[in-house]
């Protein structure tokens, strides 16, 4: 309790917090939601403003009366607010010193408190505004970069993967509820005669749209968390002078002595609208000293773990092949082709930064590999590696319904069918939520 005998700590009290960037700015937002907003909005404003109105008002401090601001206010009354609760956005002119004097009166009125990070977020979730994979289409939404990024982040957040799981799962219910009446109704000649056959339909139909899913959901994550390419290949190749060029700046020293690079140099790049992530690496050579011996082993562990890999050559130098496994796919490209004209090899990219020839072909193909991986339309996109478990449960329970012999045991239906909807009732939050709540909610800001 605080010494005005409000529990201002309870998980049901007012909270607030700035919802818009950091620092000086033309226009400031703070947001409120609770059950005092109401209060809040009286005690600050002196006069009503209608619920869901846009209104200019004049805002006092309650500790002093003295003026503090003139701000655009919005007031939106329970339940129809983004948290479910009452709501209230202040639009303050942008200054650090009428933010804080706002923040500063808002913490002495009884019942508020500091929002936590995601708190608001959170509200709209228990108060089912939101299920959980729109909450994480949200915070992907917030962090999102690049076009692809900010797409993939709205389809999640407007209801996109909860779409397509509420109606396979609606579709396992209604095959449960069959197998349910057989078992508890089966001697009143209620139940259709080939029931395996329609179980086994309703399974299938559900398995190829989980399935497929599956299928998509490494082009969805490589939208979310972006493509790895690696510049690999011996000293001198011209792996750094790439670099700057492919990233428009001197990201990586570049000089004319071997073992330059010994630490792994890693650039963002937006190709295509994806996220892409460019890594220089050590020349791999025998290495003179530990330092650089260490840069060669992250080199060979970047590589092994890309989604591409760029092995250069440097056309005048003599050619060093690539290790084996190095990667799941790997381009050979010829550099300084200026200095020796034709010596790329059959099926090799040809290129010269000094002259800049081959660079806007090398730069198309890249993006069309990019464009290659992007998740196909019209398919749920599997964003977050806990939705791949849920659906690979999914999957394999259905699979053993599909696959099985033309005798199954209903019990063995009901227990197959009833783990595949709770395995798809999972990756919407339906159940078990709370062991993924906090990490969600630890990565929003704290007026989100």
């Amino acid at each position: 309790m605080d010494a005005k005998g409000g529990d201002q700590t309870a998980p049901g009290a007012t909270i607030y917090a700035v919802a818009s960037g950091g620092g000086k700015a033309a226009i400031c937002v703070v947001r409120l939601s609770g059950r005092r907003c109401g209060e809040v909005l009286s005690r600050l404003t002196r006069r009503p403003v209608a619920p869901r109105e846009a209104a200019l008002r004049q805002i006092w401090s309650p500790s002093t009366g003295t003026l503090i601001d003139q701000a655009l206010v919005l007031y939106f009354q329970a339940p129809a607010s983004f948290t479910g609760e009452d709501c209230l956005e202040l639009h303050l002119h942008g200054g650090r010193g009428v933010v804080a004097a706002v923040l500063r009166e808002l913490g002495t009125l009884e019942g508020l408190r500091p929002a936590e990070p995601g708190e608001f977020t959170r509200r709209a979730l228990l108060a089912g505004k939101l299920d959980l994979a729109e909450v994480e289409g949200l915070a992907d939404l917030i962090d999102s970069e690049t076009e692809q990024q900010r797409a993939q982040a709205v389809k999640q957040f407007s209801g996109g993967l909860t779409g397509h799981v509420a109606l396979w799962r609606e579709r396992l219910l209604e095959a449960l509820a069959l197998v349910t009446a057989e078992i508890d109704f089966g001697d009143e000649g209620d139940v259709p005669a080939d029931l395996i056959g329609t179980i086994r339909a309703h399974s299938a139909e559900v398995l190829g749209y989980v399935d497929a899913a599956l299928a998509q959901q490494k082009g969805a994550a490589r939208v979310r968390d972006g493509i790895s390419i690696v510049l690999a290949g011996p000293p001198n190749a011209g792996k750094s002078s790439l670099l700057n060029v492919l990233a428009g700046r001197e990201a990586a020293i570049v000089s004319e002595y071997a073992g330059t690079t010994r630490d792994v140099i890693e650039v963002a790049l937006d190709i295509a609208g994806v996220p892409v992530w460019l890594v220089d690496t050590a020349g791999l050579r025998e290495a003179e000293h530990p330092a650089e011996a260490e840069g060669i082993a992250r080199a060979q562990a970047r590589a092994a773990q890309a989604d591409l890999v760029l092995w250069l050559n440097a056309a005048d130098e003599p050619r060093l092949e690539p290790p084996p496994k190095l990667s799941t796919e790997l381009w050979r490209v010829t550099t300084k082709a200026d200095l020796a004209p034709g010596a790329a090899q059959a099926g090799e990219i040809a290129l010269s930064v000094r002259s800049g020839v081959g660079l806007d072909a090398l730069v198309t193909r890249l993006a069309d590999y990019v464009r290659e991986r992007l998740p196909q339309e019209g398919v749920a996109l599997l964003t977050r590696q806990r939705h791949v478990q849920a659906c690979a449960r999914a999957s394999l329970a259905l699979r053993r319904i599909v696959e099985g012999g033309p005798e199954l045991a209903m019990d063995l239906l009901a227990a197959d069918l009833q783990q595949a909807a709770r395995a798809l009732a999972e990756v919407i939050g339906l159940i078990d939520v709370e062991q993924v709540l906090d990490d969600i909610f630890s990565r929003f800001c704290i007026g989100k």
